[in-house]
């Protein structure tokens, strides 16, 4: 069955998803002087590519390189200035280069997306100041760092330990530039809600209590790097007397950090009492108004207002419940209501333990394993790498918080993984099914896999990502699951319809805090009752969307976008289309602006035609 969607949806969507073009169309297929030409380009941008990543990193670490894996990122104002002077530089070299009439249409979006990127870098360094480091609940530096190391940072020799331990002693510095560049914040009127700056404090309190900072269960940082070394001598690389010698390090290290994080808690007490709380959003900012329509912007690669995505939200959160009765209807219920009656009564909320986690992660793993089985028949490019469902690190584990996938490392040495909140209350089990399908299988993780094993292409377009794209891919891969025939049963398609109507409230919400003045309060009562969330969820939800403005747009309208391009190809092609071709043109080749994305569907129906 093809994922379902309105025909007067899709008109709306239609009507208002069509971004401008970035550039001309694509010409003519590839010649012999086109293919040079691409393979020069392809050179230029990886040398270019190659000198960026030397400024990143932990870009570096991600990608399996040893280059600076003992450094941080430079988080500063002055490198962020230096970073948007040196993109602009390379499209300026790159432009004169390159004549790109002369390259095939694939090198073309190649050459777009290079330059876009320059532009996006400076329009996310012009509101620098609206987001400050300790400012978001996904990605505040306090937990991002040590996250890092735990989950990224693999350690595979003596090397890498050493780096490991140099970038424990590391974080202090970086601490004390995110605390800086948070006060300039606060000097601007820029001040992190009320909950966030508690949050902060909490989350690094726990980071410096344990073992060996006192007594108690490890550290996290310690118990890592405890089990890291110990595997490296299990497997002879490290023997047991340098192991201990770099233990005593990694101890050292690990303690001093306890000053650098009391540095952090005494911003936050700091903070606190002028911390604002209840009508937090962008437009409570000074030049906040400007700064949301550039994350509408960046979040979702279009340029529809904050009115435009609202009404989108409303007019899809329609239509989702009406195919929520219909499918009630067909499980002998009354409407959705009584659907949702049913399903409480039949699996109400309990604590988490020990059992119902193990038997979750089972379950996931399992289910993500069976949905592979079901790729080949729609996808022709499948995930080769190992895929795993794990628990949240405990640091950054909260009630209600949102799943996530992290990608493989290009050797596939890191596995795929998709990391999952397991304390509070319980969720319906059926609910599980859907979250895998858009984390995991055939959704961020299999995206993930994709991309970071792309050849022949530059190197730069498997780690390039848009909102708009990637999570839009996320809410496709959960319809294209109902599509596979993934489901087992009626409550998991009316589960996947829940988790629709929540994208969809997403819209609503947050274009109602940070255009329309919605207080946090009332954005939770909305997420509640009508995007179907449970209290502690709602709120942590909320808080989400209140520290990372427009980011949770992307996801629906980058859905919309994928189903109206896929609509379209039907029908322009009938029984030409190819299904596996269509999933292959959208992500074998890397993350894209939806702009983009619809030039390329555009061509490909035009060659099939």
């Amino acid at each position: 069955m093809k994922p379902t969607i309105t025909a007067s949806l899709l008109a709306l969507a239609a009507s208002l998803l069509a971004p401008a073009t970035l550039s001309a169309q694509s010409t003519a297929p590839a010649s012999a002087t086109s293919a040079s030409e691409d393979a020069r380009l392809t050179a230029f941008l990886d040398a270019e590519f190659a000198a960026w990543v030397k400024q990143q990193p932990q870009l570096a670490t991600r990608l399996g390189l040893k280059d600076g894996g003992d450094k941080w990122n430079d988080i500063s104002d002055a490198a962020a200035d230096a970073e948007v002077a040196w993109r602009q530089n390379s499209v300026k070299r790159m432009q004169g280069q390159f004549d790109r009439a002369k390259l095939s249409p694939q090198a073309q979006v190649n050459l777009d997306i290079w330059a876009l990127e320059a532009d996006r870098a400076a329009l996310s360094n012009a509101d620098r100041q609206f987001r400050p480091p300790l400012y978001s609940r996904l990605y505040s530096v306090h937990s991002q760092l040590p996250d890092f190391l735990v989950n990224t940072h693999t350690v595979a020799d003596v090397t890498d330990l050493k780096n490991y331990i140099a970038r424990l002693r590391g974080i202090p510095a970086v601490l004390d530039v995110a605390i800086a560049r948070t006060k300039a914040s606060e000097a601007a009127g820029i001040r992190a809600p009320k909950f966030q700056v508690e949050t902060v404090m909490t989350g690094s309190g726990k980071l410096i209590s344990g073992s060996p900072f006192g007594t108690g269960p490890d550290a996290a940082l310690w118990a890592d790097v405890k089990a890291k070394t110990a595997a490296l001598v299990k497997a002879g690389k490290l023997p047991q007397a340098e192991a201990d010698a770099l233990l005593a390090e990694a101890r050292a290290a690990i303690i001093d950090l306890k000053p650098a994080y009391e540095r952090v808690i005494a911003w936050g007490k700091a903070a606190l009492p002028m911390a604002p709380s209840g009508k937090v959003g962008a437009v409570s900012l000074p030049g906040g108004e400007a700064f949301y329509a550039n994350a509408l912007k960046l979040n979702t690669t279009t340029d529809l207002t904050a009115d435009q995505i609202h009404k989108i939200g409303r007019a899809e959160v329609a239509r989702i419940e009406a195919e929520q009765d219909a499918l009630a209807r067909q499980a002998g219920l009354k409407d959705r209501a009584a659907f949702y009656a049913e399903r409480a009564r039949l699996n109400p909320p309990k604590p988490w333990d020990d059992a119902a986690r193990a038997d979750y992660l089972a379950k996931a793993n399992a289910f993500v394993a069976h949905t592979r089985t079901l790729l080949p028949k729609y996808f022709g490019t499948l995930p080769e790498y190992r895929i795993e469902v794990v628990r949240e690190p405990a640091f950054s584990e909260v009630p209600g918080g949102a799943a996530h996938a992290s990608a493989p490392s290009p050797d596939g040495t890191r596995p795929a993984r998709t990391y999952v909140h397991l304390v509070g209350d319980t969720e319906d089990p059926a609910a599980m099914y859907t979250l895998m399908c858009h984390e995991a299988v055939p959704g961020h993780n299999m995206q993930g896999d994709i991309q970071v094993r792309q050849k022949g292409g530059p190197k730069f377009r498997a780690v390039t990502g848009y909102v708009a794209f990637g999570e839009g891919w996320g809410l496709y891969a959960e319809a294209m699951c109902k599509e596979m025939g993934a489901f087992p049963d009626i409550a998991a398609d009316f589960m996947r319809l829940d988790a629709e109507l929540f994208r969809a409230a997403r819209l609503v919400v947050d274009t109602g805090i940070h255009a329309m003045g919605w207080s946090e309060d009332e954005a939770v009562v909305y997420m509640n009752e009508t995007g179907r969330q449970p209290l502690e969820s709602a709120r942590s939800e909320v808080r989400r969307y209140i520290t990372l403005p427009g980011q949770a747009t992307g996801y629906k309208i980058g859905m919309l976008k994928i189903m109206e391009l896929r609509h379209k190809a039907e029908n322009a092609l009938g029984a030409k289309f190819d299904i596996r071709g269509f999933h292959d043109l959208l992500i074998a080749s890397g993350s894209q602006p939806l702009s983009i994305l619809e030039r390329r569907v555009n061509d490909w129906i035009a060659a099939k035609s």
